[in-house]
């Protein structure tokens, strides 16, 4: 196998620090490429770079599809990586085209937003709102209540510091994509809920090593992506969610009620850190769905009407 230790290199130190992806994406684009010059056969080189033609993207799509069955949209994902790191390449002038750029993405299925109902979530909520002596009991509450009412991405939360939070605890600094900030409000009943929490570290003497992250560990420690994933199914699953139960699936609860509130789609996009209004306005079509199913039970020709 090629040893990737060039241009590529070079990429990833470009994502790091121009583009500030999170380390999460950087791994993925990192490999993306290797696993597609490792298939090609050719090493990060200039010169191996150069060599690569459009039809060779051509054929790594087939061969993806057809034997390592993957989805259109994870196809589209891979080829992003290509594209981009093609893309790079020209910029500094390795390459003399992006022979990515003339491949078309793959037409994928559009999927609604997965949402908690608000009468399910109403219940949830009501149950986390109970002030507990039990650090864990504390802590989960918490999470769940800032998925669902700050709308945050799994890794936006679990890179909470306490120092994040206003002196008032009214509004809460979030480092999202690209490391972009972005300022989001925090309500009454949250914030009751955060000095609870606080309350129950402070206590019991949770955080003795000077960690700054708001969700711990028993042991002090900032609490891991997976452990947050388990919490919320557990949680959810607790409150009788059906269907998929995740950390997204509440942040598309979040903005689903926003919207069906009556919230402005700006509002909800600057909420959500979205780039562009067009990420936001998938949830336009829940709410669609949902006035097509309140229009079809209340209008006389919806009712089985002739």
């Amino acid at each position: 196998m090629p040893i990737f230790a060039y241009m590529l290199d070079e990429f990833i130190r470009y994502l790091e620090a121009e583009r500030r992806y999170s380390p999460l994406t950087i791994r993925n684009y990192r490999h993306d490429v290797e696993q597609f010059l490792a298939w090609l056969g050719v090493d990060d080189s200039p010169e191996g770079l150069r060599r690569i033609a459009t039809e060779d993207i051509r054929e790594w799509i087939l061969y993806r599809t057809e034997h390592g069955h993957i989805s259109a949209a994870s196809m589209n994902r891979e080829v992003s990586s290509l594209r981009s790191f093609f893309r790079w390449l020209l910029s500094r002038g390795v390459v003399p085209r992006n022979v990515v750029q003339p491949v078309v993405s793959l037409r994928t299925s559009r999927r609604l937003p997965v949402f908690v109902p608000e009468s399910r979530m109403s219940g949830i909520v009501r149950d986390c709102e109970v002030e507990s002596v039990d650090f864990e009991q504390e802590r989960n509450s918490l999470i769940i209540l800032l998925f669902y009412g700050c709308g945050l991405r799994l890794a936006e939360l679990v890179g909470i510091n306490r120092d994040d939070f206003s002196d008032n605890y009214t509004s809460l600094r979030i480092r999202g994509k690209g490391d972009k900030e972005r300022m989001v409000p925090v309500l009454e009943f949250i914030r009751e809920k955060i000095l609870s929490y606080l309350g129950t570290i402070e206590r019991q003497n949770i955080c003795k090593s000077g960690e700054k992250a708001l969700f711990l560990t028993h042991q002090g420690k900032r609490i891991s992506r997976t452990t947050v994933y388990r919490i919320v199914k557990e949680e959810l699953d607790r409150g009788g969610v059906q269907g998929k139960k995740s950390p997204h699936v509440l942040r598309h609860t979040f903005a689903t009620h926003l919207l069906n509130g009556g919230a402005d789609m700006r509002e909800i996009q600057e909420l959500l850190g979205h780039a562009s209004l067009q990420a936001t306005q998938v949830y336009t079509h829940n709410s669609i769905a949902r006035l097509r199913e309140a229009y079809a039970k209340a209008h006389p020709r919806g009712k089985g009407g002739k």
